[in-house]
């Protein structure tokens, strides 16, 4: 930010383009193709040559698609070249035409191996498994830990999607922490963070993350509640913690505000508690102070290039940003 200084009156001033521009020189970023996973990647070849991407993915535009992640994980954990193509979701605008064409039904993910065509992630990743290998133990296998995911979803959407009194809230979130208390277990079953042990997480581990990365950040702000508490829960936080140690995770990672502000036309709403933690919690989560641990989307610490990158995504995108704005006087933007 610079500042304009008028008599004993401090009053800030916009950076113009070209102040932005030197910012956003210093930031150097990262190899898309071979560097680590992120969400801007159009092509993904961990140090491959093109020719071996025999992999299309057709995902979401901002990477808010839970079913997305769980597939974009487990490319990016197996390390299989692929392509990627981004398709609006239906809950945010209409559907590409030409994506329509190709999946009349517009559901997302699908995928292209050896230009066959699959959709629905659980198949997706079984048609993975048959041509590049499993990840840990193969999806047929672990048919307990898809039941739970399930069961905790459930209990989630009963929670967070339905407005109800305050008895049926109880019970609702007591359903919710029964079936947490399980995955507690589960994770607590072996040696190390993940659910079938090992050094690396497996499909097991990869099912659970998109729903339970957005059941942290949603009742904390919905509920106020702490799911990743680590004196309540440290196989979970524990968990957490090891997912953020890997870069092929904290690409397709969001924030708590974005999770909890895309969340509702995606489940047809979310309830907030009306508590006054649960005020306090979405204060917090929409308003800051965001250089605290009290958040609860990330335990990692701000990158050193945060603001660089920010800026250098304005300049990226100055014309679409000037396009959009509503002023009439394009020469106040320009």
């Amino acid at each position: 930010m610079v500042f304009a200084h008028a008599a004993a009156r401090v009053t800030p001033r916009a950076l113009s383009w070209a102040n932005l521009g030197q910012f956003a020189s210093a930031y150097n970023p990262p190899d898309p193709t071979n560097g680590a996973n992120n969400a801007q990647s159009t092509l993904r070849l961990f140090g491959q040559p093109e020719s071996a991407v025999r992999v299309t993915l057709y995902r979401d535009n901002h990477a808010w698609c839970p079913y997305c992640q769980k597939t974009w994980l487990w490319l990016e954990e197996k390390q299989v070249a692929y392509r990627i193509r981004k398709v609006t979701m239906f809950c945010y605008g209409d559907k590409e035409g030409w994506y329509k064409k190709l999946v009349p039904s517009g559901m997302l993910p699908a995928v292209e191996i050896d230009g066959k065509l699959i959709t629905e992630s659980d198949v997706i990743i079984g048609a993975l498994e048959r041509t590049f290998g499993a990840l840990g133990a193969r999806l047929a296998d672990i048919s307990a830990h898809r039941q739970l995911e399930r069961r905790l979803f459930g209990a989630w959407c009963g929670w967070l999607c339905e407005s109800s009194s305050a008895m049926a809230e109880r019970a609702a979130q007591a359903q919710f922490e029964r079936s947490l208390a399980a995955l507690e277990t589960e994770l607590g079953l072996r040696p190390g963070p993940w659910l079938l042990g090992g050094d690396a997480p497996s499909t097991s581990d990869l099912i659970f993350v998109p729903y339970v990365e957005r059941m942290c950040a949603s009742l904390f702000y919905y509920k106020g509640y702490s799911l990743r508490a680590a004196d309540e829960r440290p196989h979970l936080a524990r968990w957490f913690d090891a997912l953020e140690e890997r870069p092929s995770y904290c690409g397709t990672q969001a924030d708590a505000h974005t999770h909890c502000h895309d969340l509702p036309p995606q489940m047809g709403g979310c309830f907030a508690s009306g508590t006054l933690l649960q005020a306090e919690c979405a204060r917090l989560v929409d308003f800051g102070p965001y250089d605290g641990a009290a958040l609860p989307d990330t335990g990692l610490p701000e990158p050193a290039t945060s603001r660089a990158e920010a800026v250098y995504r304005v300049v990226r995108h100055r014309e679409a940003l000037v396009r959009a704005n509503p002023c009439a006087e394009a020469t106040l933007l320009d």
